[in-house]
């Protein structure tokens, strides 16, 4: 869309950006409990990541539909906000259901209901920060919505310590030996799931669609098959930007997904000596897990909002090459610590890099593609996520026993080496603008697209 994008304040920025929060609250109890509750239920180690297809395959078949939907929508509620509500409604309510799941496949299958309605929400929602923030507000907009994908994911790997904390015992296990404190913090997240998104909607509604806008929208064909096309016809026309981000999103997203299967049974070998998950070793690992998972979230949040001056004086592209090649070799460390102290220094690294992925890729894109497609580009970016996580699922059990020896640990190193990679191919992305720069702040847009 063309029409004039007011300046938000820091503020209004921040309100627009909270239902982040509970999004990312969803994705961290993912990430630090789904791999120990497959485990409670019986789950076989080296068959993890098949458990975990349910996240890329929904991102790959939700978010481009979701995304050129969002394009195309005209309602009394705006063009996105239908999507983060509807989303938000169905992932509390696979969150309120996932940690009394009695049965592995009844686990796995409320996972691909959870990550459905994650991705419902997720693509609308970044197009709807593109839509509301003029192009020189990107770089705050993206990387504030990064700095709550940090705090949401360090009160979620944090939650079952503060509920120990408060009294809950920490051996306390329900039938199926899920810990009570795991339990608490699903629930909480329902909570948080929903009730950030609300507060969003409330606080900071779409900009109205001028007459010609919504005129153009309703005149655009409707149907499955009219939005296929669109998506191939997107597909056709990408950016030289976009596809270059993809090696990089190769790189990056294989790693983090190894990482977030094997940490905590790295953790429970190297440090607790133990792949038991009856034992109380393996619990402590669990914990442990959370609080550096809670650690490196809330360096994140941090240093999102420090990243910001950074990305503006030496552009996205070299920010966020530092900030993964301090990731890999965080990842190199863990295996050789002992002492679960020690492990905050890889941590720093680790947040760094989370903080600049879930910003700086998105800043790089959203300078590169047209505005009217940004809801189908955003989602189509997304591929570049979940197909990487697609083929690490299928490939890594293939050689976790041959290759990887068995050991966790290795599955570590190996994340830490493929951040390498990355950092070394985001130098050779270019960045173009798709469209003219703003005549009103050239100055600005010209450095955010270095």
């Amino acid at each position: 869309m063309t029409q004039h994008k007011p300046h938000l304040s820091f503020r209004q920025i921040v309100n627009m950006n909270i239902g982040f929060f509970g999004i990312q609250f969803s994705f961290g109890l993912q990430q630090s409990s789904m791999s120990p509750i497959y485990k409670y239920l019986g789950a076989d180690e080296a068959s993890l990541p098949y458990l975990w297809l349910a996240g890329p395959v929904t991102g790959l078949l939700v978010q481009p539909v979701i995304g050129a939907l969002s394009d195309r929508t005209v309602s009394r509620w705006g063009r996105r906000t239908p999507y983060f509500l509807i989303g938000a409604l169905i992932c509390s309510l696979g969150l309120l259901a996932m940690p009394f799941s009695p049965v592995l496949w009844m686990a796995a299958g409320l996972l691909w209901i959870l990550d459905a309605a994650n991705n419902v929400t997720m693509e609308p929602y970044r197009a709807f920060v593109s839509d509301r923030l003029a192009v020189r507000q990107h770089s705050l907009g993206f990387l504030t919505q990064s700095a709550f994908t940090g705090l949401g994911q360090t009160l979620a790997y944090l939650t079952p310590s503060i509920l120990v904390y408060l009294g809950i015992s920490r051996d306390a296990v329900n039938s199926h030996h899920i810990p009570y404190t795991v339990i608490g913090a699903f629930l909480l997240g329902a909570v948080f799931s929903i009730a950030s998104v609300l507060w969003s909607c409330w606080t900071t509604p779409e900009l109205p669609l001028s007459p010609q806008e919504e005129a153009e929208l309703r005149a655009k064909p409707t149907g499955w098959r009219h939005t296929l096309q669109e998506i191939a016809e997107a597909l056709r026309d990408m950016p030289p930007t976009m596809k270059q981000l993809a090696v990089v999103k190769l790189f990056q997203w294989y790693a983090m997904f190894c990482y977030w299967q094997y940490i905590m049974l790295a953790l429970a070998s190297s440090i607790y000596k133990t792949s038991d998950p009856a034992s109380a070793g393996f619990r402590e690992a669990g914990l442990l897990n959370g609080q550096v998972g809670a650690f490196y979230n809330f360096v994140a949040f941090l240093a999102a909002f420090a990243l910001v001056p950074f990305t503006r004086r030496f552009g996205p592209k070299i920010t966020h090459s530092i900030c993964l090649a301090a990731a890999g070799i965080g990842m190199l460390s863990i295996p050789l610590i002992r002492e679960p102290l020690q492990l905050l220094w890889p941590m720093l690294g680790i947040g760094l890099a989370w903080a600049s992925i879930m910003g700086n890729p998105y800043v790089m894109l959203a300078g590169s593609i047209p505005p009217e497609r940004t809801g189908v580009y955003m989602g189509i970016f997304n591929m570049f996520i979940v197909i990487p996580m697609i083929i690490q699922i299928f490939t890594l059990p293939l050689y976790y026993r041959s290759l990887l020896h068995g050991d966790p640990a290795n599955v570590v190193r190996l994340a830490g080496a493929l951040l390498l990679c990355a950092a070394v191919a985001v130098l050779f992305v270019k960045l173009r603008a798709a469209r003219p720069l703003s005549d009103t702040a050239p100055r600005q847009e010209a450095v955010l697209l270095k």
